[in-house]
């Protein structure tokens, strides 16, 4: 189908069809707004003027465009459909665009074809030409105001924005994914770690303390398994209810277990107390019944009991233990950090609500616990046994008196049997009628010796020449020193006493004038190597040290009082501890309770060497060991020596009784002290053994020779000592003649 033209209709003349109404009829190609365009200044149109023809653009150079027709009319035809003028043509070319009227009796158009090559859509490398002026003048056209067009406002650039744009969020991004970066490669561990406390559970492994043991390994004083029974006030239901069926299992009155039950909150908060001990050291057998009563807000956990099987043995030495197994008194205070174990702990993760249960490759740190180490004494259990009953019941005799008794080994200075009395049960340290009950009184009980102390005088003077064993002289009942008397017991009314006879009979007057010959300077001196005046460091705490009167500050009456024992302040230990020195030659060793320390792992480790030092040579130590014989076996016309009470059937015994005064917080204390030590066998002494016995009534003489007397005969039977050969035993003379 051929294309519609977009040209104007025209009728059979060539004018458009209705340029004109009621127009008459006109000739051929004439006429309508056609001839009115072609009008020219001289007054005729252009087909009167030379019989120009109209011109027409090539429909190859049409655009589609559907307002092109109207334009054509409003332009009259003068141009082409690409608004260029048509080029002015002549002759016959001109006319070779007609067309003749078709059948249907529609006129013919002439058309006028412009003589210019084709062009081609979109060809836009030729600027279009200029319109065609016409010859002629022109006609002067009305002139409207011309308006200046409006600017049209002007645009930003997008680009710019777009690039900006995306800087910034790219900048975003990569900030994002650095931080995400870091927080999941560098961070992970501290972010990981800063919940656990939030989802994690930790349990205490509690580790158990350290045993003290014997010598032999037998345990002194253990700690086992138990469990502590506790209630959450803000649980627990019916008070009294729950009292009631608690009470005969854990043996606390109902009134404490439900006063302690009773709701309170924590000291200056709101927050209600949650946790409140009813019982610590639960055996397991009663703690699995408290559980099985199902009682709302009680509730067991994993404790530790101390337990002394001996009850009240050695309890004055070993002191027991708070309710969280710290040491309070004793050498469980003393060894506290030894025997101590480091607690561990088990850290895990665990669900939350219903589920609060180990999570399964969940976070999970366990801390194994440190058990305490031991200690191992040099207390013979049996011995310590023995020392304690005869104590017991010889100071039985004397009402209200305080006693105490040391066994020492001669060589080694290691403390055997060290008993106390009043003593208590370790297991239950509250039940005493007086706290000084749990004291031990071989390290805390101060005294003047008395005539205990008349030995270390004797033994200087031997050292120091002053005296001979066959020294003797005449022995008045009186003599003064600084406006004081001092008196014999057992007058002689002026007789030459040898030194033997001196100390059986224990005269004051004749160990005075020995002193005087001695100097104070010297003595002094000897106290300090036989170890009065301070500490023996034997291993219990709260040691008293003694007192010595320095040499400046002695009175005249301190040149009588001093030599037999008086205004000189010491402990039974420390008396001991001298003896011993006698007995081991002359050589002083410290006195010890520890014999070493054992690790949780089974690894020893022996106790520091004790200190020793010379005090006396060995000829001279056997000397005076030999004149101390004369306290247990003098009896004769001329009297009965001190200390025959005190002699060990079968054994040679030497040793020295003693009368003193005890003194506490520096105030002396009415009664007096008795006492004896002694060591055996005298000819080479293995074991000495020290007794003290106070009483406000007196008396206690009476009971400390007997006393060494059992605990002497039991040390040398329970350790086997072949008994002495008693035939050899010395004979003394009293008396010089």
């Amino acid at each position: 189908m051929p294309p519609r033209s977009d040209d104007p209709r025209r009728d059979a003349t060539g004018s458009r069809r209705g340029s004109s109404r009621g127009a008459e009829p006109r000739e051929p190609g004439l006429g309508g707004i056609s001839d009115a365009r072609a009008y020219t200044p001289r007054g005729r149109t252009v087909r009167e003027g030379g019989g120009a023809e109209q011109r027409r653009t090539p429909r190859s150079t049409r655009s589609g465009d559907p307002f092109r027709p109207a334009l054509q009319v409003l332009d009259g035809g003068r141009a082409g459909r690409t608004g260029r003028p048509a080029p002015a043509t002549t002759g016959d070319a001109t006319r070779s665009g007609r067309r003749s009227t078709t059948t249907g009796g529609r006129a013919g158009v002439v058309r006028t074809v412009s003589a210019r090559p084709t062009r081609e859509p979109f060809d836009d490398d030729e600027e279009p030409a200029p319109p065609r002026r016409r010859p002629g003048p022109r006609r002067p056209a009305a002139r409207r105001p011309v308006r200046k067009p409006r600017r049209p406002p002007r645009l930003g650039d997008p680009s710019r924005r777009l690039r900006l744009g995306t800087v910034l969020a790219l900048a975003l991004f990569a900030s994002i994914g650095v931080r995400l970066v870091y927080l999941q490669a560098v961070d992970t561990p501290a972010y990981a770690d800063g919940g656990l406390p939030n989802r994690v559970a930790v349990v205490e492994l509690p580790a158990p303390r350290g045993s003290i043991l014997d010598r032999t390994g037998e345990p002194l004083a253990h700690s086992v398994e138990a469990r502590y029974v506790f209630a959450d006030p803000t649980r627990v239901e019916d008070r009294l209810t729950t009292a009631r069926r608690l009470s005969p299992l854990l043996g606390v009155p109902v009134s404490e277990l439900a006063d302690r039950m009773r709701p309170r909150t924590l000291p200056g908060t709101d927050t209600p107390l949650q946790f409140v001990y009813l019982a610590r050291g639960v055996e397991i057998a009663k703690a699995k019944q408290i559980m099985a009563l199902e009682l709302p807000g009680i509730n067991v956990h994993r404790d530790e009991r101390r337990e002394v099987p001996g009850g009240d043995l050695a309890a004055n030495l070993l002191g027991f233990v708070s309710q969280d197994m710290n040491g309070l008194e004793g050498l469980e205070a003393k060894y506290d950090d030894v025997l101590r174990g480091q607690a561990g702990k088990r850290t895990y993760e665990v669900g939350q609500g219903e589920l609060a249960a180990p999570i399964p490759g969940g976070y999970s740190r366990t801390t194994q616990p440190q058990p305490g180490s031991s200690l191992r004494l040099t207390v013979d259990r049996d011995l310590q046994f023995m020392t304690q009953r005869i104590l017991a019941k010889q100071t039985a005799k004397v009402k209200g008196s305080v006693a105490a008794a040391v066994v020492i080994d001669v060589p080694t200075g290691e403390v055997l049997a060290q008993a106390s009395q009043p003593t208590y049960d370790a297991a239950n340290p509250t039940r005493v009628n007086s706290p000084s009950d749990r004291d031990d009184a071989a390290t805390t009980f101060v005294v003047d010796p008395g005539s205990i102390h008349k030995a270390i005088t004797y033994g200087a003077a031997l050292q120091e020449g002053v005296i001979t064993p066959d020294t003797a002289f005449p022995v008045a009942n009186t003599i003064t020193r600084g406006g004081i008397t001092f008196r014999d017991t057992h007058p002689v009314d002026g007789r030459t006493m040898s030194i033997p006879g001196m100390l059986a009979f224990s005269s004051n007057v004749g160990t005075i004038e020995v002193a005087d010959k001695l100097g104070k300077d010297r003595l002094i001196d000897y106290q300090k190597r036989f170890g009065l005046g301070q500490p023996t460091g034997e291993g219990l705490p709260g040691e008293a040290p003694g007192r010595l009167l320095p040499a400046d500050k002695w009175s005249g009456s301190a040149y009588g009082s001093v030599p037999i024992g008086h205004s000189v302040d010491a402990t039974p230990l420390q008396m001991a501890a001298a003896y011993a020195a006698i007995a081991n030659n002359g050589t002083y060793v410290q006195p010890h309770l520890v014999k070493e320390t054992v690790g949780a792992d089974g690894r020893r480790s022996p106790a520091a060497k004790p200190v020793t030092r010379p005090v006396l040579s060995p000829a001279n130590a056997a000397a005076l060991r030999r004149m101390m014989e004369a306290v247990t076996t003098v009896d004769g016309p001329e009297g009965q020596a001190t200390g025959l009470a005190a002699a060990v059937p079968g054994y040679r015994v030497a040793g020295k009784t003693g009368t003193g005064l005890r003194y506490d917080n520096g105030k002396q204390q009415p009664g007096e002290v008795g006492s004896f030590i002694g060591m055996a066998p005298a000819d080479n002494p293995r074991y000495v053994v020290a007794v003290f016995v106070w009483s406000p009534s007196g008396g206690g003489g009476e009971v400390a020779a007997p006393a060494f007397r059992e605990m002497m005969g039991f040390t040398l039977r329970h350790y086997r000592v072949p008994p002495s050969l008693t035939d050899k035993s010395p004979k003394f003379e009293v008396f010089a003649r």
